[in-house]
């Protein structure tokens, strides 16, 4: 009772602030949900609806390292308050051409990559902001507790998209956004004080030399490096996956608007569960071995059962297995970068780590999207019946998405075994 007591009070700030943003992201996943929804439904291909994340993950690649040395040197709260004022701005549109009826795919790509950008800018500054205004004995902790509110928004995105869809339209779903967004930005506003440690102006680095930093310090840390560069990995078969998921179950028999939310919703599930193992867990001997060995198993499971299932039990079943161990993992990784990179630092090696970690989402989602509907789709199309793709697979739209839900597994499973032997990451055991 006293270590709660201690906990709330010395959390104050970060309790305020975690609570009020994921209040947010549930807006925004919302509008994200119903977009692609909306998007499908005007093109009805894969590659179509990856483009809007493409749109949204690309100034991750360009821009990271620069938006790094943005957040060290300028104020934090300012930055998050301008990100998301310009971040609503896109949300307003898309509202008002929906009003008009001129709602065209391509404005969604232009207020993705939008979005996009101000996510670059503010996602640094947003994690440094939770190193200061947090004690670091907390990091395990608030790490379980940020997945937690991920895996409850991920849960109620499908519920009440599909249900605002339904009885009241799309609008209200971007309503619900700004609301949301009010909330969140008042708050930050008029109740929280992040606290600036930044360098003295006449000991700055100059933009580029600073910008550089980050790039520098992982040279030197080979560890960090690597570990980076495995979740870019992992993030490439994901976004791949992510690419086929709603055109397969959206498409395929027993499938369908009602399908994609369900099987969302017990994915949201899954990792509420495994946020909850993650806050109440203590520190494990090793958190490499957790990180290789979660991302081992959610890619062992999810993509082989969603490849093979043909109802939405078997769906579910998928998704739970594929992310009920994901938040712990995301935990562990979150603590090896807070308590291993010096604060001063974060938000360029942040930045930087942006940048390396995320440059195969716009590729996976490209790589997904066509290959779905160039490749697979085709080949299966061309089956004939009783043949052993056909009775693996199916028929008809949706079984060359399943066919390549079997194929990125065996590249998940791959790369969690090439980097769980790499000596760099276990070195990084020694040094925390």
């Amino acid at each position: 009772m006293k270590h709660s007591n201690s906990f709330l009070s010395e959390a104050k700030a970060f309790l305020l602030l975690w609570s009020t943003q994921s209040f947010s992201g549930l807006g925004s996943a919302m509008t994200s949900y119903a977009l692609v929804i909306w998007s499908y439904e005007q093109k009805e291909s894969a590659l179509a609806t990856s483009l809007l994340m493409i749109c949204s993950y690309a100034p991750y690649v360009i821009l990271s390292i620069f938006a790094g040395t943005i957040s060290d040197r300028w104020n934090k709260k300012r930055i998050m308050l301008v990100c998301d004022t310009v971040a609503v701005t896109g949300t307003v549109t898309v509202l008002l051409l929906l009003r008009t009826g001129t709602l065209a795919l391509w404005h969604l790509y232009i207020l993705n990559a939008l979005n996009g950008l101000m996510n670059t800018v503010q996602q640094p500054a947003s994690e440094v902001a939770v190193s200061r205004i947090l004690p670091r004995k907390y990091y395990q902790k608030i790490g379980g507790m940020r997945y937690f509110s991920n895996a409850l928004n991920s849960i109620c995105t499908p519920i009440l998209a599909t249900a605002f869809l339904a009885f009241a339209g799309i609008t209200v779903v971007l309503c619900f956004d700004l609301l949301t967004f009010g909330a969140a930005f008042i708050t930050l506003l008029f109740f929280i004080r992040i606290p600036d440690n930044n360098v003295p102006a006449e000991k700055k680095e100059s933009f580029i030399t600073s910008a550089g930093t980050g790039i520098k310090y992982l040279h030197r840390n080979r560890g960090i490096f690597d570990l980076i560069l495995f979740l870019a990995c992992i993030n490439l078969t994901a976004s791949m996956y992510q690419a086929a998921f709603p055109v397969m179950l959206l498409s395929r028999m027993n499938g369908g608007q009602r399908a994609l939310g369900t099987v969302n919703a017990v994915t949201g599930i899954a990792m509420l569960t495994g946020s909850i193992i993650a806050a109440l867990l203590g520190k494990p001997k090793s958190r490499i071995r957790v990180i290789c060995n979660t991302l081992l198993f959610s890619m062992s499971f999810e993509n082989f059962i969603l490849a093979f299932g043909r109802t939405v039990p078997v769906w579910c079943a998928g998704g739970f297995l594929g992310w009920i161990f994901i938040p712990l993992m995301n935990a562990n990784l979150d603590a090896i970068l807070r308590e291993y990179i010096p604060v001063e630092l974060q938000g360029r090696v942040y930045a930087v780590r942006n940048t390396l970690q995320f440059f195969t989402i716009p590729a996976g989602y490209f790589l997904g999207g066509f290959l779905v509907d160039k490749v697979f789709e085709p080949v299966m199309h061309m089956q004939r019946t009783g043949g052993i793709l056909f009775l693996l697979f199916g028929s008809g739209k949706g079984s060359g998405a399943a066919l390549f839900f079997f194929v990125i597994a065996f590249l998940g499973i791959f790369t969690c075994v090439f980097f769980r032997r790499d000596r760099n990451l276990w070195r990084l055991e020694e040094k925390i």
